[in-house]
């Protein structure tokens, strides 16, 4: 699929404009942070391609792109953990997205089953799980 969504005419449009120009990288991809709604807790970091944001912006469902995979997923389609979009934000150089989302389902996020992909915390070098 052509991306859908326009380039910036300039820097000052890019950064102060009103027109979503995303600026995806070599691949056609763009880093997603998502975040719950309500707390602002970090779920997860992923990836999207310009069929993801744009499906994820018009369903208000959160869906990727898997780099492993080479292919387009929506959140949860599997799992139930389907990610209710709220607000979808962009950084200052629009070449990260942020998702604030409701997760359905059993709330979690990860496909290991946790609620958040970040549960593990580094100490001495070693991974411990936390909540």
């Amino acid at each position: 699929m052509t991306n859908p969504f326009p380039a910036a005419a300039s820097k000052h449009d890019l950064e102060h404009g009103v027109v979503l120009a995303p600026r995806f990288d070599e691949n056609g991809l763009i880093c997603a942070v998502t975040t719950h709604a309500d707390n602002g807790e970090i779920l997860m970091v992923a990836w999207m391609n310009a069929e993801a944001l744009r499906l994820t912006l018009t369903t208000r469902e959160a869906h990727y792109f898997s780099r492993s995979r080479q292919e387009l997923w929506r959140k949860g389609a599997t799992s139930g953990q389907i990610q209710q979009l709220i607000e979808a934000r962009i950084d200052c150089d629009q070449d990260v997205v942020l998702l604030r989302v409701v997760p359905q389902g059993d709330g979690g996020a990860c496909h290991t089953g946790a609620r958040s992909c970040f549960y593990r915390v580094i100490e001495d070098g070693a991974l411990v799980e936390r909540d």
